[in-house]
């Protein structure tokens, strides 16, 4: 392998030390295991220097899959437990399970949804299964919202009900009469906040429409009951739509969108039955974005969701938007990412179809190589999946 390694360090010697990294990085936990070549704790001889000096060159990471620092005492390791382990190295499929995508090795057990035992439909409903680096993609959004309110300003912050939950962040555009986006934010119903997502508001802002974020009880708070959750959310809209005149937004030019669990109440939102129950026009919503979202409650409460969804029949039902298609007036943008989970992906194809079958507008966009969160953050980007979608349904452009 010559013009590959470092001058005098032979095969045998690059296997010495990758064995030695591999029993360091067991050691300590972490998926990086080049990295620890960087801090096995050998005898300074001069090849052993240079196989150093030759690794910090090529800038192997010194991070672990989650993003903490890799620990820096390590105690020594002898030489005969080196040789001892090289075999296990050898033999070993994979060097990181901290950072698995998917299903771990498991067996197969009864099957509870489709061809689901209950160890898949659990992770096909948690994101940290197929996106184990989420909580990074959480800060970057929190400190990107934290930038693009430097750059376009406050928004400002209203009540639209009695509690303390019921607020809404409005990021307004600088023309009159404004088209008007609702974001609906996700968070597994069980929590988020409306500044951090305020990332996307500058590009809408910049299109010239309104960005709206609501703010709404979390599901514990709610007593484990998505109905109280989903009328905060249906008051919200119902009061921008009240109001949003004053604030130079257009009522006529309405829309609304979701993500995630927020795509879900976003679904329920389109099929909610607006002039019998807030005395709205039925058809005020010109269009709705559900992107990564779930629109049928029933495999939701087979999996470990309902540990805090305290689900009945009533909930299911009133909860699932795809049982309730009669009720859609808008038409509709359905987005996913194939890197999302499968339930997650199915979900969106089946609510698409159903949507169409009953004679209804519905896009499906099916985006490659997204991840859930991937997809999140796409709506504050012009030629993301969701971004895209989004300037098209309000027929609006950055140029």
């Amino acid at each position: 392998m010559p013009g590959l390694l470092p001058p005098g360090l032979s095969l045998g010697g690059l296997a010495f030390l990758l064995a030695s990294a591999f029993i360091t990085a067991m050691a300590c936990g972490f998926s990086g295991f080049g990295a620890a070549l960087i801090f096995v704790p050998l005898r300074a001889t001069p090849l052993r220097i240079r196989a150093r000096r030759w690794i910090m060159r090529h800038r192997i990471h010194k991070r672990t899959c989650w993003g903490t620092p890799v620990p820096t005492n390590i105690q020594p390791i002898s030489r005969r437990t080196v040789l001892t382990a090289t075999a296990a190295v050898a033999a070993t499929p994979a060097l990181a399970e901290t950072c698995r995508i998917g299903l771990p090795p498991h067996d197969k057990g009864p099957l509870v949804w489709r061809d689901m035992d209950q160890v898949e439909l659990d992770a096909a409903y948690d994101q940290l299964v197929y996106s184990p680096l989420f909580q990074q993609g959480l800060k970057r959004r929190a400190s990107n919202s934290e930038a693009v309110r430097g750059r376009i300003g406050a928004p400002l912050r209203v009540s639209y009900g009695a509690s303390e939950a019921e607020k809404a962040d409005i990021y307004r555009a600088k023309r009159a009469k404004a088209p008007v986006f609702v974001f609906i934010h996700g968070g597994a119903w069980l929590g988020g906040e409306a500044k951090n997502y305020g990332d996307s508001a500058e590009l809408f802002v910049n299109a010239g429409a309104h960005y709206i974020v609501l703010d709404f009880i979390a599901i514990r708070a709610a007593g484990g009951d998505l109905r109280v959750m989903a009328r905060q959310v249906r008051d919200g809209i119902a009061w921008v739509y009240k109001n949003i005149a004053s604030y130079d937004g257009d009522p006529d030019q309405f829309y609304i969108g979701g993500h995630s669990s927020g795509g879900h109440l976003c679904g329920v939102a389109l099929v909610t039955e607006w002039q019998k129950d807030f005395g709205l026009p039925p058809d005020f919503i010109k269009g709705g974005l559900c992107m990564s979202g779930m629109y049928d409650m029933k495999p939701v409460r087979l999996s470990k969701r309902s540990s805090y969804v305290n689900f009945d029949n009533d909930m299911e039902h009133a909860m699932s938007a795809q049982r309730q298609i009669d009720r859609v007036r808008a038409p509709l943008i359905i987005t996913y990412g194939t890197y999302e989970t499968p339930e997650f992906q199915r979900q969106s194809r089946d609510f698409a179809a159903a949507v169409q079958a009953a004679g209804k507008s519905a896009e499906l966009i099916e985006t490659a190589n997204y991840d859930h969160f991937e997809m999140a953050e796409s709506l504050g980007h012009p030629y993301g999946p969701n971004g895209r979608a989004a300037l098209k349904m309000m027929k609006l452009s950055l140029t």
